[in-house]
């Protein structure tokens, strides 16, 4: 199979699809690799580093699109991408169909083949190619909301830790999945009084018994969270429905009943957020206040730390990335259950019923095309 490796071009966005790594475990398979010229250079991989695997190196994303059977990236393509993408092309990235409706319509007009790291699913119910990427979010999530709690970026001037004799910040986690988990370990690991909350009870049994002493766990409810903005200094929200749109557990009126320089880390918003207020910002401007409430809602976040980022997808997508090149999508799809949940969409036709839900757009079982 030919595979092509775009240069991200969303904003700050420095991540790259496949590492060196990867590459030599493809082509060493027979495939061919393309590289767009500079795409690992924001990850710290210089050119050198395809080549010498056996990788070759294009000049322009034009280039890579026209090339490619196949193209492997991180994010999901940007506007300035969608005429690039030739109908039957497989697309093997993050999507968030769910989020973002012109994307969702620019797929189905190229008739591409979707397939979504976010709804590649376990037999477990958990999310391999979302889960590296949740990890680093989490834990970015509390190191953001520490600094924006900073008086200089209009927070409320108050150390997550605190110090003998002050009072530490206290910190309300949305979720207990994997970023909820990663941001109460880094909020908890720096002294901060952490609550968080979920709907499962089980889940929240777990935590219960591995998080250190100054982590609550509560049961979610509108009327828990009503109590609990009012005296929490950041509010990460942490919330997933698989596939599809992030639930509002904020409104825009209960932003009024919390104190002014409180901090929202809204790691929810590449899937609509979960803070009604919420809408993306970028690493070149990540913030934006509303009623004296600071919105943290950067929507490719682990893109700041693109060595970390990068190593750890590819860690996940690699193996899933070679099963697709050398049986093709509709193969490997019919053979790896995982794989056949990521189909988000087939030559037009959307094939997962979230982002069908979400849009009341025609859903089409995805084992149409697998027959």
């Amino acid at each position: 199979m030919i595979i092509g490796v775009p240069t991200e071009i969303k904003n700050n966005e420095n991540r790259v699809g496949l590492t060196p790594e990867g590459v030599l475990e493809l082509t060493k398979r027979g495939h061919t690799v393309y590289i767009q010229d500079g795409a690992g250079l924001g990850s710290g991989i210089p050119n050198s580093n395809y080549e010498n695997v056996g990788g070759h190196i294009l000049p322009t994303i034009e280039d890579v699109y026209a090339k490619a059977e196949m193209i492997v990236k991180v994010k999901e393509p940007i506007e300035s991408e969608y005429d690039l993408i030739k109908e039957d092309q497989l697309l093997f990235t993050y999507f968030h169909f769910a989020s973002h409706r012109p994307l969702t319509e620019a797929m189905m007009r190229r008739k591409a083949v979707c397939l979504a790291y976010e709804t590649v699913e376990s037999h477990d119910r958990s999310l391999p190619l979302l889960i590296p990427m949740s990890e680093v979010a989490g834990r970015m999530a509390t190191q953001q909301g520490a600094k924006y709690l900073e008086k200089p970026q209009k927070g409320r001037g108050i150390l997550l830790g605190g110090v003998p004799g002050v009072r530490p910040a206290k910190v309300l986690v949305l979720g207990g999945g994997i970023v909820g988990t990663q941001a109460t370990k880094m909020a908890a690991g720096l002294g901060a009084d952490v609550t968080l909350l979920d709907i499962n009870l089980n889940r929240l049994r777990e935590l219960e018994n591995i998080m250190p002493a100054n982590v609550t766990t509560l049961f979610s409810s509108e009327l828990t969270i009503r109590k609990l903005i009012k005296t929490h200094d950041l509010i990460i929200g942490a919330v997933l429905i698989p596939g599809a749109k992030a639930p509002n557990l904020i409104t825009r009126e209960m932003l009024k009943e919390m104190k002014p320089g409180t901090v929202i880390v809204d790691v929810a918003v590449d899937q609509g957020g979960c803070v009604e207020t919420c809408r993306p910002t970028t690493h070149a401007d990540p913030v934006f206040i509303i009623d004296d409430v600071v919105h943290y809602c950067v929507a490719n976040m682990p893109g700041a730390v693109p060595y970390t980022s990068t190593i750890a997808l590819n860690n996940a997508t690699l193996p899933y990335t070679i099963q697709l090149a050398n049986k093709g999508w509709k193969q490997a799809c019919k053979e790896n259950k995982e794989l056949k949940l990521g189909l988000n969409m087939v030559k037009g036709e959307i094939c997962y019923k979230a982002v069908s839900d979400t849009f009341d757009l025609p859903y089409t079982n995805v084992d149409t095309f697998l027959d």
